[in-house]
């Protein structure tokens, strides 16, 4: 049976338009960090180098050496988790945001399989940003989340929306560090119609 992320992890990838408290478990994920404007191209090249490995892995079913444990799926959404490089800037201007982008993977990948793959996509597709990915566990656990329909400019207001319900709830925001998950291609997508699962960390006061 395939796994669907988007039928099988509601509750992870699917939240509704108000803030709601989950405990998110370890998940694996190929990661690259960088700094800067998400609207050039460096970023760009970032994602393209993420998902080329990403796809990879998926499509291994149909090489030489399958990996153990395969099972089909559908290859995870992109997901940023963003800071600030200088915090007293804030986020307007967006050349002071740093990143690391991922992308989820299947259980089955290891480290040292994660390493091949990076070999294999070197070697065919000429992406030199590949060798900058790794491979990494995230842990966030207790986290306050939430659908943000709209412009990614709009996001303070559901921001402010969460932090009132982590209040209410006698949680605090842990810092200001955020990740996002994108669930519509803003290459596709009109600013209005973005679909962005937004999540902070947070602790019982």
């Amino acid at each position: 049976m395939k796994h669907e992320w988007r039928k099988h992890e509601k509750e992870i990838y699917l939240p509704k338009k108000e803030p709601k408290l989950v405990e998110i478990p370890n998940f694996n994920y190929f990661v690259i960090s960088g700094e800067g404007n998400p609207n050039d191209d460096d970023f760009a090249d970032r994602v393209q180098a993420l998902y080329a490995l990403s796809y990879a892995v998926k499509m291994s079913y149909k090489s030489d050496s399958v990996p153990d444990g395969y099972y089909e799926y559908t290859v995870y959404p992109l997901e940023g988790v963003w800071d600030l490089i200088d915090p007293s800037k804030g986020i307007v201007d967006k050349s002071n945001l740093k990143y690391d982008i991922m992308i989820r993977q299947p259980d089955f990948l290891t480290l040292e399989l994660a390493e091949q793959f990076k070999v294999l996509v070197l070697k065919k597709k000429k992406l030199s940003l590949v060798e900058e990915v790794t491979f990494k566990t995230h842990t966030e656990g207790l986290c306050v989340q939430m659908l943000h329909l709209g412009s990614y400019d709009d996001e303070p207001a559901s921001f402010d929306k969460m932090e009132l319900f982590a209040k209410e709830n006698n949680l605090q925001r842990v810092s200001k560090i955020h990740r996002e998950i994108y669930l519509t291609d803003p290459r596709k997508t009109a600013p209005e119609k973005l679909k962005t699962v937004l999540r902070f960390q947070a602790n019982s006061l």
